[in-house]
């Protein structure tokens, strides 16, 4: 648990190291997801980082049901509240309430039990695995930031976490999308950016994946 914080944090550092010289009109250029700019980007993460503290917190638990519960009513209504609160804030205001808020989510991490169950947007998780969906919610929209300066990817170790929710959700995907999962398990090998290899699902299987861990995440 404590490694995956320490990644987080690492994955925080590196978009933070992106967007801190932005000007304000670099913060409004448009990002390969339709209709979002940098700001919104940033303003997402740090919007989410916000609830996953909530989610965290035996203290505001409830309170994070309530807020999920009005933020997915609102949402089916047409409004998404978490873009109406991150734009309501300036460049400037939004990437030091994005550090401070990000801060906090990761000190109230490592004092959790890796295995309890925590409560999100669709089935709850583990901690541990909740932790990783922000590392890889964090590389996700940091790679469209990028992308919307003509960076490349940051390609770090901490890709296995992005790979690692990639295969582990193959069920769920089937499940949310009303398909039935096929049997058998699929062998994924992926290069990693030390040359070693990254590998999960039985040796023996007929269905693989293979390629760089940069392609598959």
């Amino acid at each position: 648990m404590q490694e995956i914080c320490d990644d987080l944090a690492a994955e925080h550092a590196a978009l933070d190291a992106v967007v801190a010289g932005l000007g304000d009109g670099d913060w409004h250029r448009s990002t390969p997801a339709a209709g979002w700019d940098i700001a919104d980007c940033i303003g997402h993460l740090w919007f989410f980082d916000c609830r996953a503290s909530m989610a965290l917190s035996p203290d505001t638990v409830d309170a994070f049901a309530a807020d999920a519960a009005e933020l997915m009513s609102q949402a089916a209504a047409g409004h998404d509240l978490a873009m109406e609160a991150a734009r309501a804030l300036s460049p400037a205001s939004l990437l030091e309430t994005w550090r401070r808020d990000r801060a906090s989510l990761i000190s109230l991490a490592r004092g959790v039990d890796p295995s309890a169950r925590i409560p999100w947007y669709g089935p709850a998780m583990a901690a541990r695995s909740f932790i990783t969906a922000r590392v890889m919610e964090t590389w996700a929209h940091g790679q469209d930031v990028r992308d919307a300066l003509g960076l490349p990817a940051e390609v770090t170790s901490r890709l296995k976490h992005v790979a690692h929710i990639g295969v582990r959700a193959r069920p769920f995907c089937y499940a949310n999308n009303r398909r039935e999962l096929p049997a058998g398990e699929v062998r994924v090998e992926l290069v990693a950016p030390d040359g070693s290899t990254w590998a999960w699902g039985p040796e023996q299987s007929d269905d693989r994946v293979r390629g760089t861990a940069l392609d598959f995440c």
